[in-house]
C-alpha cells in the first residue's frame, strides 16, 4: 500500500488507509530494550564465580553449623556474599537510573503529512507506512522512504553513515554510486540541513534502518569480561587447594586415628561402629572447616567496591559507567575501534583558510572594496543563521553546517553578516542543488548603487563560469589562472577538506530584468578566490591517540567518509604513517567481499575502514576477537550501536544518539577521546589494586589454613576460634578491599603493555610473596604455638589471644607492603592519597583492641595490658620495615 506519485500530487492517504496501514506495517515507534527487572539485575552478581565457590562455602559451613550448634561462621559467610552481591546490584541500579535521565527521548515531536488532500501535523510515532511527509529544513526524518521531491536536499546522515551531510536527489543521472544509502532514499533519525523536499514513507518503527540497527545493538554479547575469565580461574585454583589439603587432612587422620585403630572385622552391632563413625564425621568436619577457610571471603566484596568506588570516581572524570566489570575491562583493551565524526572530529565544520586575490580596477573599486564585496557576498548568498550563544560563548549556527561556517567565520573577523544582509536588497536567489552545485544570489548593492550576483559552490564549476580571476590587483584570464587553483583545491583535498569558489558581476543596465533567467545569467564572472573549510580534529586527540598507542594499543579508524577524509584525518591525529600501505586501509564494500580468512589475515593491520556500514563495524569487532583481541568501540550514531553492542567495552558520547547509548557501556559525557586514555588508566590500576588485595588476601588465607591444619597435627587446641576467623575473614577484609581499592591511578601504568587475556591474574610474582610471607609468617606463628604450648600452664586465654592479636597486626603491617606490590615504591607515598586511607588504618587498629579488651567470651579474648601491646605492636612492624628495606634497595639498585 505504498504511495505513488499520483497520490503525493493529489491527497495522499485517507484516514481508512492510515488505519489499514498502522494494522498492516505497525506504528512508527523502536521498541525500547527490555530492561531486566530488579530481581534479575540482583541475581545476575551471584553470577560472580567466586560467589559461587562462596555458596558451596556457605553450604558445608551450615552442615558443621547444625552439628555444632555455632551459627557464627555460616552467617558471616552469608554476610559476605549478600554484602557483595548487594553493594553490585545497588551501583549498578543506580548508574542505570542516571542513564535513564541522560536519554530521554520524545516520540510526540510533529510532523507535516498530506492526508486527506491536505496538510496537517501529527506527531511522528503516528506516521504509517504510506504516508507522505513533507520535509524542511532543520526537521529529523520521521521514518524511512523513497524521496518524491528534492529541492537543493541535502541531509545529516552521521548517525547512520558518519557522513554529516549528504546530498539527496530524484535525478536518477545525479545518484551518488558510492553512497552509503540511495540518494533518491531518506532514512529515520538523520536531519535536514539545507532544501526541502517531500517522501513517500516506506518503513517504519523497528522496520526502519535504525530500528533493524537498534535491534542488532541490544543482542545479549556472550563474550565474557577478562576480569570474569582470571575470577573463574582463580576460584577453580582456590577450588583445588582447598579441597586437596582438606582431602588430605581427612586422609591422614582418617588413617591415623581410625583404620589403624579400630579393627573392622570384629564389629559386629552398630554399637560397635559409633566411635569409629564420630571419629570420621569429626575429621570429615574439619575437613569441611579448612575448605571454609580456603576460601577467601573478602574477594568479591573487594573486587565489588573496587569496581564501585571506581565507578563513582570516573564519573568525575567525565565517564558514565553503566556496567560495573567495564571499568576494569577498558584496562584490557588491546584495539579500539572509533568512529571518526564527533569523536576525533568535533563535528562543527570552519573555515580552515580563505584565500581572496586583491583587486584593482581604475577608480571604481580599491583593496578595502574587494574585501567588503567578500563579507557582502557571504552575507547575502546564504540560507543560513547565526543564533547567539550564552554569554562569553560563539553563536550556533542553523542551516548547512557549510553555510554556517562561513557565518562564523565573519563572525570571527568581526563583521555582522545580518546587518550586510539586511543593508543589500535581495532580488533573486538560485538555492544550491546537486545538479547544479552552486547558490546565485542578486542583490541590490549599496557598496556600487548598482546589482551585483554573487555565486559560490563548487570551485571547478564557478571557475569555469568566469572569464577572469582578481589576484593580486589585476584581473588575469581564466583559462591562465585554473592550473594553479586546481593544484591548490588538489592540496586542501588531501588534507580531507570541503572546498567552496565563490565569484561576483556587476551587472550592466540592460540586465536588469533577471526574473527566472538567473541561472542563464551566471556567466562571464570575476573569480574572487577559495575558501577551505574543515570539521577540524579535537585539540586532545593527537595526544590521546599516542597515550594509547604508547601503551600497546592499537586504534582503528571506521567511518562512513570516503577514504581521502578517512586517510588524512588518520595522518593528522598521527596514526596513519609514512610507511603505511593499502594493506592498513580498505572500504567498506571491500571488506564485505573479503571471506573470513581473507578478513582474518587482514584485521589486525588495519587502521583505516572507511565508507564502513553498520555491519561492517559489527563484522571487523567480532573477527579482532575472533583474533584474541580485546576490543573498545566508540561512536555516537546509531550506526555504531551493534558493534558497541558486541565489543568487550562499548564507549558512546553523552551527545549520541539513545540507541547507542544503550547498547554502551560506558558514556563519554565529554565525547572527549582523551577520556577514553583516562578509563584506560583507570581500568589498568583497577586491575593492579586487585591482584595487591589478591596478594594480601591470599596470605591471610594461606596461613590461617595451616595454622588450623598443623596446628590439629601438634594437638593443640583450636588456635582460631570461627569469632575470630570471622573478624580476619570478614571485618578486616573489607576494610583492606576498601584501602586497597582507593589506591589512586597513575600514569604509570600507560607505559606498559596490556595484559595477554590468557595471563593468569596470579603472577608469578604474586605466587613468590604470597607463599615467601606465607611461610615466614607459617614459621613464626607455629613457633609461638609451641612454645605456648610447651610452658608452664599450656595455652591460657591470654596466650591465645595474644597469638591471634599477633597474627592480626602481621597482616595488619602486611596490609602496607601489599599496598605498593608491584612497584618500588615506599609503602608511606601517596597515602594521604589514597581516600580514606588514615581512616581504614584506626579502623583496623581501633577494632582489634576493641575485641581484645572487650570481645571477652565471644572472641575468646582477655584484655592485654599496654606493654604487651606494644610489644606486639613493635615486634610485628618488623614485616613493614623489612618491606621498605628491599624496596629501597630496589629504587637505588634502579638509579
Amino acid at each position: 500500500m505504498i504511495a505513488t506519485k499520483d497520490d503525493y500530487s493529489h491527497i495522499g492517504l485517507t484516514d481508512e488507509q492510515v488505519l489499514k496501514s498502522r494494522i498492516e506495517h505497525g506504528v512508527n515507534l523502536l521498541t525500547p530494550p527490555k530492561r531486566p527487572s530488579l530481581w534479575k539485575l540482583y541475581l545476575e552478581k551471584f553470577e560472580d564465580p567466586v560467589v559461587r565457590v562462596l555458596l558451596v562455602a556457605a553450604l558445608f559451613s551450615l552442615l558443621i553449623s547444625i552439628v555444632e550448634n555455632e551459627y557464627a561462621e555460616t552467617i558471616g559467610i552469608i554476610m559476605a556474599i549478600l554484602l557483595a552481591t548487594g553493594i553490585g546490584f545497588f551501583f549498578e541500579y543506580d548508574a542505570g537510573k542516571k542513564f535513564d535521565l541522560l536519554n530521554a527521548v520524545n516520540e510526540e515531536t510533529l510532523v507535516k503529512v498530506i492526508r486527506n488532500g491536505r496538510v496537517q501535523e501529527i506527531p511522528r510515532k503516528e506516521v504509517v507506512v504510506g504516508d507522505i511527509v513533507l520535509l524542511e529544513t532543520g526537521e529529523e526524518v520521521p521514518a524511512d522512504g523513497a524521496l518524491l521531491e528534492a529541492v537543493s536536499l541535502q541531509v545529516n546522515e552521521s548517525n547512520l553513515t558518519g557522513e554529516p551531510v549528504v546530498s539527496k536527489t530524484t535525478v536518477e543521472a545525479d545518484f551518488d554510486e558510492e553512497a552509503t544509502y540511495a540518494s533518491n532514499h531518506i532514512l529515520r533519525g538523520t536531519t535536514i540541513v539545507d532544501g526541502h523536499g517531500a517522501m513517500c514513507v516506506e518503513a517504519v518503527g523497528d522496520a526502519t534502518e535504525i530500528g533493524k540497527v537498534a535491534r542488532q545493538s541490544t543482542e545479549q554479547s556472550t563474550e565474557p569480561t577478562p576480569l570474569n575469565i582470571q575470577l573463574t580461574k582463580l576460584a577453580n585454583l582456590i577450588g583445588k587447594i582447598g579441597f586437596s589439603v582438606a582431602g588430605l587432612a581427612f586422609l591422614i587422620f582418617f588413617v591415623k586415628d581410625v583404620a589403624l585403630v579400630y579393627d573392622f572385622a570384629s564389629f559386629h552391632t552398630f554399637r560397635d561402629w559409633l566411635p569409629a563413625l564420630q571419629a570420621t564425621l569429626q575429621y570429615f568436619m574439619m575437613a569441611v572447616t579448612l575448605i571454609v577457610v580456603a576460601v577467601p571471603e573478602g574477594l568479591p566484596m573487594s573486587v565489588t567496591l573496587s569496581l564501585a568506588l571506581n565507578m563513582r570516581r570516573m564519573l568525575s572524570t567525565n565517564n558514565l559507567v553503566r556496567k560495573m566489570h567495564a571499568c576494569e575491562t577498558m584496562g584490557a583493551i588491546t584495539v579500539i575501534c572509533t568512529d571518526k565524526t564527533g569523536t576525533l572530529t568535533q563535528n562543527l565544520m570552519q573555515v580552515y583558510e580563505a584565500n581572496f586575490g586583491g583587486l584593482k580596477n581604475g577608480s571604481e573599486l580599491g583593496n578595502d572594496d574587494l574585501s567588503r564585496l567578500v563579507m557582502e557576498g557571504i552575507s547575502v548568498n546564504s540560507t543560513a543563521f547565526l543564533e547567539e550563544g550564552a554569554s562569553g560563548e560563539k553563536p550556533k549556527g542553523v542551516g548547512n553546517p557549510t553555510e554556517v561556517a562561513l557565518l562564523l567565520w565573519l563572525n570571527e573577523q568581526g563583521k555582522d553578516y545580518l546587518a550586510l544582509r539586511e543593508q543589500a536588497t535581495v532580488i533573486d536567489q538560485l538555492t544550491f542543488s546537486t545538479e547544479r552545485k552552486f547558490m546565485a544570489t542578486l542583490v541590490h548593492s549599496p557598496l556600487l548603487g548598482k546589482k551585483i550576483l554573487y555565486v559560490k559552490g563548487a570551485p571547478e564549476i564557478v571557475l569555469g563560469k568566469c572569464k577572469e580571476v582578481i589576484l593580486d590587483g589585476k584581473r588575469v584570464d581564466a583559462s591562465d589562472y585554473r592550473p594553479a587553483i586546481e593544484a591548490q583545491l588538489l592540496n586542501y583535498q588531501n588534507m580531507a577538506m570541503r572546498t567552496l569558489g565563490f565569484a561576483f558581476k556587476v551587472m550592466d543596465e540592460e540586465e536588469q530584468e533577471i526574473g527566472k533567467e538567473i541561472q542563464e545569467k551566471v556567466k562571464d564572472m570575476s573569480f574572487l578566490g577559495v575558501v577551505a573549510i574543515s570539521d577540524p580534529i579535537r585539540p586532545d586527540v593527537p595526544a590521546a591517540v599516542e597515550k594509547c598507542r604508547s601503551a600497546g594499543i592499537g586504534v582503528k579508524i571506521v567511518t562512513g567518509d570516503t577514504p581521502g577524509t578517512a586517510t588524512e584525518i588518520a595522518r593528522q591525529i598521527g596514526l596513519w604513517l609514512p610507511e603505511d600501505t593499502e594493506r592498513n586501509r580498505i572500504t567498506g564494500a571491500a571488506f564485505a567481499e573479503l571471506t573470513d580468512e581473507e578478513a582474518l589475515d587482514r584485521v589486525m593491520d588495519l587502521k583505516i575502514m572507511s565508507r564502513a556500514r553498520p555491519t561492517d563495524k559489527q563484522r571487523l569487532v567480532q573477527l579482532l576477537q575472533q583474533k584474541g583481541a580485546v576490543v573498545a568501540v566508540t561512536g555516537d550514531g546509531t550506526n555504531d550501536a551493534p558493534a558497541l553492542n558486541h565489543a568487550q567495552v562499548g564507549l558512546s558520547m553523552g551527545t549520541g544518539t539513545s540507541v547507542a547509548k544503550e547498547a554502551s557501556d560506558i558514556t563519554l559525557l565529554d565525547d572527549s577521546f582523551n577520556s577514553i586514555g583516562t578509563a584506560v588508566m583507570w581500568g589498568r590500576s583497577l586491575y593492579k589494586n586487585i591482584q595487591r588485595f589478591i596478594v594480601f588476601q591470599l596470605t591471610i588465607n594461606f596461613v590461617a589454613l595451616f595454622i588450623v591444619l598443623l596446628g590439629s597435627l601438634v594437638g593443640t587446641e583450636l588456635p582460631l576460634t570461627v569469632t575470630q576467623m570471622l573478624w580476619v575473614n570478614l571485618i578486616m577484609d573489607t576494610f583492606a578491599a576498601l584501602a586497597l581499592a582507593s589506591i589512586p591511578p597513575g600514569e604509570g601504568v600507560m607505559k606498559e603493555k596490556p595484559r595477554k587475556s590468557t595471563d593468569f591474574i596470579i603472577t608469578g610474582s604474586m605466587k613468590v610473596h604470597i607463599l615467601g610471607m606465607g611461610l615466614a609468617f607459617l614459621a613464626v606463628l607455629m613457633g609461638m604455638l609451641l612454645w605456648f604450648a610447651h610452658e608452664e600452664g599450656g595455652m591460657t586465654p591470654r596466650r591465645l589471644t595474644i597469638f591471634f592479636t599477633f597474627f592480626v597486626m602481621l597482616q595488619f603491617w602486611n596490609l602496607f607492603n601489599a599496598r605498593v606490590f608491584g612497584t618500588s615504591d615506599s609503602a608511606f607515598k601517596g597515602i594521604t592519597k589514597s581516600y580514606g586511607m588514615e581512616l581504614i588504618i584506626l579502623a583496623i587498629l581501633g577494632g582489634q583492641i576493641l575485641i581484645v579488651q572487650f570481645g571477652g567470651a565471644v572472641f575468646r579474648t582477655v584484655p592485654l595490658d599496654l606493654s604487651t601491646w606494644m610489644a606486639i605492636v613493635s615486634s610485628t612492624s618488623l614485616v613493614l620495615w623489612m618491606g621498605e628495606l628491599v624496596r629501597l634497595v630496589q629504587r637505588l639498585i634502579r638509579k
